[in-house]
């Protein structure tokens, strides 16, 4: 009965660190992507793109060494075509400004998805991934 005891008391001592790893784990993942929306048939960005480029190059400037992976999408409206050529802009553009903010060329990867996997609204459709230290 006391060794349940002790091992229940541990457990009670020992859990409440393990949650605070687990959000400290998730919210550095957060803090290490980026999502730019952009309007429809739009590769222009807006003030709230423009901050959040600023924080992702922030944060690419601050680890060094991270990979950056930009990954450009599109919504569902056009064709593949179409949609594939404006993900790559879109991709592109966040490539540039982050280049122009200081982060070395050699540590962007860029990909262009075109209108894959439609699971979010047309609206959260148009958008670009900013992933700091995933390949």
């Amino acid at each position: 009965m006391r060794r349940l005891f002790v091992l229940a008391l541990a457990l009670c001592l020992t859990a409440p660190a393990l949650a605070q790893a687990q959000v400290v784990s998730q919210a550095s993942a957060a803090e290490r992507n980026f999502v730019v929306f952009f309007q429809e048939w739009s590769a222009a960005f807006d003030q709230p793109a423009q901050a959040v480029i600023a924080a992702a190059a922030k944060t690419a400037a601050v680890s060094q060494t991270d990979p950056v992976v930009v990954t450009g999408y599109a919504d569902s409206i056009g064709s593949g075509r179409a949609n594939e050529l404006v993900s790559a802009l879109r991709a592109q553009l966040v490539v540039d400004a982050l280049i122009e903010a200081g982060i070395p060329a050699v540590r962007i990867q860029q990909k262009a998805v075109g209108g894959v996997g439609f699971a979010l609204s047309p609206q959260e459709s148009r958008r670009v991934t900013v992933s700091i230290g995933e390949k």
